[in-house]
């Protein structure tokens, strides 16, 4: 696979993916730019390839319909380009797959079914229907006509950036990243690329240290766009020749890059789309002197696990903490460390007062408050004076 099959990509797209803008994040660093994929037709960079792969089949094997697998945007992305091209679809995601992107499936007219917990339960259900059916099943990544079309984003993004020193590329499957390290490796062969993958996923970067690839037992994260299990071959393959290097981000690292990109970007990202942002934020890629792009690969997410990472975001940037401690059950005493968390300038927005369980003696109670404040140091003043006043106060780190 080399850079004509991008360019062959470019031609059968034209007219129908946008081109995203590529957004100065000056407000982040002076030295990121954002590829916002998040903008695309169904919300996320799928689509490219998705439709890609699909002009590609014989009329014979369009009439045999497809059969995809996918936890969200790899199912839009099919079953747009189905709707588009009047081809019968299905596909399997898994139960865990969020509603929105289950229902945003389903609006384009193709048959969904939910099955198993996690993306490669749904990808070998879909595999077996595959043989039984007869139908073309489209890969979610490891695919040339799919990495084809997501490489022209590589494309797009020298286009506008042509000097561009560095690409921030989220990695699930890998054909993201590899469709896009081949576009600007043939083009601008000094510029790094860099994967990302959230720590609790790492099966790309535990691949590529072993130099084999390697099957994770579990995979449970925020970003569940790219909680997969294995890489492809053809993507390992790839990812080996062309990237440079795979870092990973915490589940609290992403929450505080959806937070940040909505706060000062007025960008709506999703776990997986957020990841190279996350990166770019706590330093696990050096911006100094180097012209950086972050793809946001997609917008994709649940209302619902939205504000739980909002939540999550808040407490990692110190806007937000959740205070336990144990009291002397007498009168005044609530009152009084309520006072002293006043004076610090914190809001509080609820106290949970509990004489019944968890004291640790039978003159105590448990009380647990959450407030808001400015940063970690604004919280750090808050324990201080509730330790200064007899108080013993513990931060509670994950809600």
């Amino acid at each position: 696979m080399d850079i004509s099959n991008i360019y062959d990509a470019k031609e059968v797209l034209k007219d129908v993916i946008s081109k995203t803008p590529l957004v100065h994040a000056d407000k982040l660093h002076e030295n990121l730019w954002i590829k916002a994929e998040n903008l695309q037709g169904t919300g996320a960079f799928k689509l490219r390839g998705a439709y890609h792969k699909l002009h590609s089949l014989t009329q014979k094997e369009r009439e045999k319909g497809v059969i995809a697998a996918s936890a969200g945007n790899h199912a839009q992305g099919v079953a747009y380009s189905c709707m588009k091209m009047g081809i019968k679809g299905t596909i399997v995601m898994p139960k865990t797959a969020p509603l929105s992107k289950i229902e945003a499936t389903r609006s384009y007219g193709v048959a969904v079914e939910l099955q198993g917990d996690t993306f490669n339960d749904a990808y070998e259900y879909a595999k077996n229907l595959q043989e039984i059916t007869g139908a073309v099943f489209v890969e979610p990544f490891d695919d040339e006509y799919v990495i084809a079309g997501q490489g022209t984003i590589g494309l797009e993004i020298l286009d506008k950036l042509s000097d561009v020193d560095t690409v921030i590329v989220p990695i699930g499957g890998g054909g993201l990243i590899s469709g896009i390290a081949v576009a600007i490796k043939a083009m601008r062969p000094s510029c790094r690329i860099i994967g990302v993958q959230s720590e609790h996923a790492p099966s790309m970067k535990q691949s590529l240290e072993k130099k084999e690839i390697i099957k994770l037992q579990n995979v449970s994260t925020i970003a569940d766009g790219i909680a997969v299990k294995t890489p492809g071959k053809l993507t390992y393959e790839l990812c080996s020749k062309y990237v440079d290097e795979v870092v990973t981000v915490s589940e609290e690292e992403i929450a505080a890059a959806i937070l940040t990109l909505l706060e000062k970007m007025k960008m709506v990202a999703e776990g997986a789309g957020a990841t190279s942002v996350a990166a770019a934020m706590f330093g696990k890629v050096d911006l100094k002197h180097h012209k950086c792009v972050a793809v946001l690969s997609g917008g994709n997410i649940d209302v619902n696990l939205l504000s739980k990472i909002i939540d999550l975001g808040l407490m990692k940037t110190g806007r937000k903490a959740v205070i336990n401690m144990n009291v002397m059950d007498k009168p005044g005493n609530l009152s009084r460390m309520i006072e002293l968390i006043s004076r610090t300038g914190a809001n509080i927005i609820s106290v949970n007062h509990n004489r019944i369980q968890n004291a640790m003696l039978f003159n105590q109670c448990r009380v647990g408050v959450i407030i808001e404040t400015n940063d970690n140091k604004h919280i750090a003043d808050v324990l201080a004076i509730l330790k200064n006043n007899g108080y013993d106060p513990h931060l509670v780190e994950h809600v």
